[in-house]
């Protein structure tokens, strides 16, 4: 199965950049998007032979998720079950057969890290929620994770150690999430490789000299961790400030 992941960063204006054709191109069984930025009736996607599901933000033009997949979920869910988190639409979940595939935009924790606090609660509670859902099957988790994990994974280091993304605690969480049973699949095939980053800031010619991050994601839980086939960073793909990543996985 081919699986996408893609921060989209307003999927209006993404459409407008491209984004059916490489829907198109790409061909996956599951494409998950995040920071669609719309309400419900502001965007009329024809996908023939997807299901569409959609989360959106209670405040309008911000956050929200949708997963498109061409085969019917057994069951969906949105939010994660607690209310404080569930108000800007950054989760989905669909259960099929084998597996849960959970789409997630995580928040960020803002300038001078203002929203660090609420970060924090953010992400024991969805830690707790994954490990929920893996008590009954393996668990696919994609989205931007808002998070560059290791030194390698982005392109100034040394000058973002205490900003957003990059702060020790942010780091932290992410090593606790991989120590909790699941696996970072771009660095399980490329464990060392260097220079190959998912977002790039629109300032200062950032993605023209590719100083990125990489902080878009597929985690899969450890028992799946035999059927990985692939993982791929699709630089080349614009439209958005985030480029696409790829899991192929065979179930």
């Amino acid at each position: 199965m081919k699986f996408i992941s893609w921060n989209v960063n307003g999927l209006r204006a993404c459409v407008q950049k491209g984004f059916l054709d490489f829907f198109k191109e790409i061909d996956a069984d599951i494409f998950c998007i995040q920071e669609s930025k719309m309400q419900e009736g502001q965007l009329e996607l024809e996908l023939e032979g997807y299901y569409q599901y959609w989360n959106y933000a209670i405040k309008k033009g911000y956050s929200g998720t949708a997963i498109f997949t061409k085969k019917e979920a057994i069951s969906v869910s949105y939010g994660i079950g607690i209310k404080e988190h569930d108000q800007e639409g950054r989760v989905i979940t669909l259960e099929y057969e084998n597996f849960y595939i959970v789409t997630v935009y995580t928040p960020n924790s803002q300038e001078k890290l203002a929203r660090l606090d609420y970060r924090m609660e953010w992400e024991d509670a969805f830690k707790a929620y994954l490990k929920q859902l893996e008590e009954n099957k393996p668990v696919i988790l994609c989205g931007d994770l808002n998070v560059a994990h290791k030194e390698i994974d982005l392109k100034n280091p040394k000058t973002n150690r205490k900003n957003a993304g990059f702060s020790d605690e942010e780091r932290g969480k992410f090593t606790e999430l991989l120590s909790a049973g699941f696996v970072d699949t771009f660095r399980y095939f490329y464990p060392d490789l260097e220079g190959v980053y998912s977002w790039w800031s629109y300032r200062f010619r950032a993605r023209e000299k590719n100083a990125g991050w990489r902080i878009d994601y597929f985690l899969v839980s450890k028992s799946l961790e035999e059927k990985l086939v692939d993982a791929k960073i699709h630089t080349e793909v614009f439209g958005s400030d985030h480029c696409p990543v790829e899991l192929e996985i065979a179930l």
